[in-house]
């Protein structure tokens, strides 16, 4: 047994999976290595190779791969395939860390990191969101599956001491990778953790939610991510944007319409910001690279993670495991979901977002007791994988639950209307006799959207996607004259809402194109307590946290494909559905609903006026007065799955 065996054997047999609940008289688990302790036992006991692996079509992609040193057994392999650098490069130059975690560095792992096609010290052609080609014919048909499988085969074959066995991991865009990989997988590939993957680009994931350009996100990420690599680099850094101010609202308003982000920032250098000003609509540029369509069938472990406050790719965890299941699922297709920031699971304690606290360390515990015993179970056959089909964490109350489906069976449907004088009230379907003695004329409620002066998405100053924006507090919007505000009575006990949110709301403007944002919000107790210490001198009483928000293009109401224009002053119905929830309020919470038309610069304006907007002119942006309805003909409300009794 060499000198690092000894420590190696250790750590696989304190590593294995651990049950959920402390067992009387456990041997104490061994320290998780961290910092600078982690960084010098990665380089005592792994050996670091570059290659350069050939594709189906010639192109080579450079990945560099971990050993460990030890050879006295054989070890799986855990892939991420990444457009943002596998680097430091260079056989000598080793990194702070090796991902998913420690857990996995010190149980021993062969890990693999792989430069996409056409990113850093890969060759070829670089497509963002690659379209997945389901009938290759020959060679020359390539996709990021057919790379991750080719990829996988070469490994087998050519990287000493691997068990036979291969795991695919990644977060963001690495992670719509990794579902890329667990299409027509190789059939080493064994186990697959999609994380906040990429999967569809127009509809809820990154830069459009329900075709509602996010302005800040897109702008920002596509400045430094965008430029052309005209050939494999070392150095092809992402550098910011120089706003000139830390003022995102200022920034983005002074820029004015969109289409002028090329023509006074950009300078022409940013290819994608083009393709996405030439496409507002949902056609076939869109369509193509919707990999949903090609999640089935699936024959590896899969085990999605998302955040219910990602802000960035929330939509794309549920949807990946949502379309998983439906379609020819795995024997194991998990959901985990937390109460985590874009890919806040893999690196923070996930106790606390903003001034919202989930009093527990939500991230360490997913690492050690979820994700590093699902892969040690398909990898290494380190115990049965036992997880629940669903690990999903409740806020409000802040504990984990486990359900053997999600949303969870038994969810009570539940309608919560929008009444006269700001009410928000639970009933069956209401005759024309309830709405008609309940609402006095007139049946409907109504606001000035100006264009000019729109609703901040946060009232801190924030020049991006501030991450704080998924549970902030609301109080700022629901003083202004443009925000409609619905709220329940003080609930009399818990209310717990999971699932989807379903939105159904009756319209009219008087202009020809509005967006309609719903924001779903808990509204604590006046006399809640404050936090201590307090170091932001917040007060919670009274506070309003977002629950779940989300806007829509009122021109896609009835087609995302085929935009069209309001009729001015003609009632038309919008339905969509916010992203999924699991969070109580508590007795004495009430259950609020706001609804506005601006959330800027979160969302790029819409002019009010039916047009192309990424071509739109000043002049196109008009004021107009919007309305929203809730007479027994036209019956505004948000549909929730309650658990529980879930009355108010």
């Amino acid at each position: 047994m060499s000198r690092w065996s000894l420590p190696l054997a250790l750590a696989l047999s304190a590593f294995a999976p651990a049950p959920l609940l402390a067992q009387p008289n456990a041997p104490t688990p061994p320290k998780v290595l961290a910092g600078a302790e982690l960084k010098d036992y990665i380089r005592a006991n792994y050996t670091k190779y570059e290659y350069q692996i050939p594709m189906r079509d010639g192109a080579k992609l450079f990945t560099a791969v971990y050993v460990p040193k030890d050879d006295s057994q054989k070890y799986p392999m855990l892939l991420i395939r990444t457009p943002y650098s596998v680097g430091p490069y260079g056989a000598d130059r080793y990194p702070d860390t090796l991902r998913p975690s420690a857990h996995f560095v010190q149980s021993g792992y062969i890990f693999v990191y792989q430069d996409v096609r056409g990113r850093w010290m890969s060759e070829g052609e670089f497509v963002n969101v690659r379209p997945h080609n389901p009938a290759k014919k020959g060679p020359k048909d390539v996709d990021e599956s057919s790379d991750t499988y080719d990829t996988v085969d070469w490994l087998v074959k050519n990287v000493r001491g691997h068990n036979g066995k291969v795991g695919i991991t990644g977060i963001s865009y690495p992670g719509f990778y990794a579902v890329c990989g667990m299409i027509d997988a190789h059939p080493a590939v064994k186990a697959v953790s999609p994380q906040a993957p990429v999967t569809d680009w127009f509809i809820g994931d990154d830069f459009h939610h329900n075709g509602c350009l996010f302005l800040p996100h897109c702008f920002n990420f596509m400045y430094g991510f965008g430029k052309n690599r005209p050939e494999p680099t070392k150095k092809f850094g992402r550098v910011g944007y120089e706003h000139g101010t830390p003022d995102g609202y200022k920034f983005f308003l002074d820029m004015g319409p969109v289409k002028n982000a090329d023509e006074k920032h950009y300078k022409g250098e940013i290819a994608f910001w083009k393709e996405v000003m030439a496409h507002g609509a949902y056609d076939d540029f869109w369509k193509a690279r919707n990999i949903r369509a090609h999640v089935k069938d699936i024959k590896p472990a899969v085990l999605t993670v998302g955040g219910w406050f990602d802000a960035e790719n929330l939509f794309g965890a549920l949807e990946i495991y949502k379309h998983a299941e439906a379609n020819h699922p795995p024997r194991f297709n998990h959901l985990v979901m937390g109460p985590w920031v874009h890919g806040g699971w893999s690196r923070d304690d996930g106790d606390k977002l903003g001034d919202v606290s989930f009093n527990a360390k939500t991230a360490p515990f997913y690492r050690e007791k979820i994700e590093f015993p699902f892969f040690e179970a398909h990898l290494k056959g380190g115990g049965t994988d036992t997880h629940p089909k669903a690990w999903v964490f409740e806020t409000g109350t802040n504990v984990w639950r486990r359900h053997d489906s999600w949303p969870p069976k038994g969810a009570k449907v539940t309608k919560f209307h929008m009444r006269s004088k700001g009410g928000l009230s639970e009933f069956a379907e209401p005759g024309k006799e309830a709405y008609d003695s309940a609402l006095p004329p007139p049946p409907f409620d109504e606001f000035v959207s100006d264009p000019a002066k729109p609703v901040p998405f946060i009232s801190k100053t924030d020049i991006g996607m501030a991450k704080e924006y998924m549970t902030a507090d609301q109080r700022f919007a629901s003083t202004r004259p443009d925000v409609l505000v619905y709220q329940t009575g003080e609930l009399k006990h818990d209310l717990t809402v999971a699932g989807p949110i379903e939105v159904e709301v009756y319209v009219s403007t008087t202009g020809t194109d509005a967006d309609w944002v719903v924001k779903v919000i808990d509204v604590y107790p006046d006399d809640y307590p404050d936090p201590d210490p307090n170091p932001t001198g917040v007060k919670m009483g009274g506070y309003q946290q977002l629950i779940r928000g989300e806007p829509f293009r009122g021109k896609f109401r009835n087609s995302f494909e085929k935009p069209e224009p309001f009729k001015p002053g003609e009632v038309a119905k919008i339905k969509f559905a916010l992203p999924d929830v699991y969070h109580t309020l508590r007795p004495g919470h009430r259950l609020m609903v706001q609804v506005q038309s601006t959330w800027f610069p979160l969302v790029d304006r819409n002019p009010q006026t039916f047009c192309d907007i990424y071509t739109a002119d000043a002049k196109d942006f008009k004021k107009q007065t919007h309305r929203v309805y809730r007479d027994a003909e036209h019956p505004s409300r948000v549909t929730v799955g309650v658990l529980g009794s879930g009355a108010p």
